[in-house]
């Protein structure tokens, strides 16, 4: 079973970024929370992260032909606007889930749109790093049930 991890835009800047937010701990720590996580599950992970909405896009479609068996995805800012990732992740029709480090639904007005959200079966947000454990064990019980 192969997941794959998407983070959008600044994902690479956690524990530079607004710590008060996202933590002190940095992007690296992230990997390899993510990358134990996946190992404790008995997955395997990749993880993948662009600034560029298109690189998302394409990174998503390339998903499909690599036959991915889910997806976990931040898609940070892109979640309140991208259209564009919400169709991507459609049109592949692979299970995903969406992860957010902070509660965005307690967060100002706009980031209480989902774009991506509504293209996946299950959200973590307000976990920090506990989200992506907790995607890649629902996409796996997801998955397991078939």
């Amino acid at each position: 079973m192969k997941i794959l991890v998407i983070n959008g835009p600044n994902i690479n800047m956690v524990g530079i970024r607004e710590p008060a937010l996202y933590g002190k701990q940095d992007y690296q720590a992230m990997l390899e929370f993510i990358q134990a996580s996946a190992k404790e599950a008995g997955v395997e992970v990749e993880c993948f992260q662009h600034n560029h909405e298109g690189a998302i896009v394409d990174r998503i479609q390339q998903a499909y032909f690599e036959k991915i068996d889910g997806i976990v995805i931040n898609p940070a800012a892109y979640t309140h606007t991208s259209v564009a990732i919400l169709d991507a992740l459609k049109a592949v029709s692979i299970p995903a889930v969406e992860v957010h480090l902070t509660d965005v639904s307690q967060r100002e007005d706009f980031r209480h749109i989902s774009y991506a959200g509504k293209a996946c079966f299950k959200t973590f947000k307000g976990l920090g790093f506990e989200g992506y454990r907790q995607g890649i064990l629902a996409i796996k019980e997801l998955l397991e049930k078939r």
